[in-house]
């Protein structure tokens, strides 16, 4: 059996979930996870990870959204006590943190992700702004 996901959002794919574990051979690795985080959550996540890159010096350096992410999905896996993996780079002149991308995050880690943001940004007086609504 190759991967497969299911969403279960409604009774047919729950019995479908049911059939395939029936069918599923010994060993089949099953797997559930919580749902996924919302659009409108990774739009705030965005917006704060912008602002505290428009607004703060991190150790004297200016970063990027991106890697104001980085830092704050540290703090997230610190929080939960997760084990952090951190690897020396290729050249050995520093280390590569191994962490969970933003996108494999529930809708309650992400809720997590965002009050940890919040509070950081709090001490030291980040003022927020909304997201960018999306136009379709």
């Amino acid at each position: 059996m190759g991967r497969a996901l299911l969403v279960l959002a409604n009774e047919a794919f729950r019995l479908k979930a049911i059939d395939w574990i029936r069918r599923a051979p010994l060993d089949t690795r099953v797997e559930f996870k919580g749902p996924k985080r919302t659009i409108p959550q990774n739009d705030r996540m965005w917006a704060m990870l912008t602002d505290l890159s428009g607004q703060l010096a991190w150790h004297g350096q200016r970063l990027a959204p991106d890697d104001w992410k980085l830092v704050m999905l540290d703090a997230l896996r610190r929080e939960t006590h997760e084990q952090l993996r951190i690897v020396p780079n290729t050249d050995g002149t520093g280390f590569v943190n191994l962490s969970t991308s933003s996108s494999d995050l529930s809708k309650d880690e992400m809720t997590s992700l965002i009050e940890i943001i919040f509070a950081f940004g709090a001490q030291h007086d980040v003022v927020w702004s909304e997201p960018k609504r999306k136009v379709a």
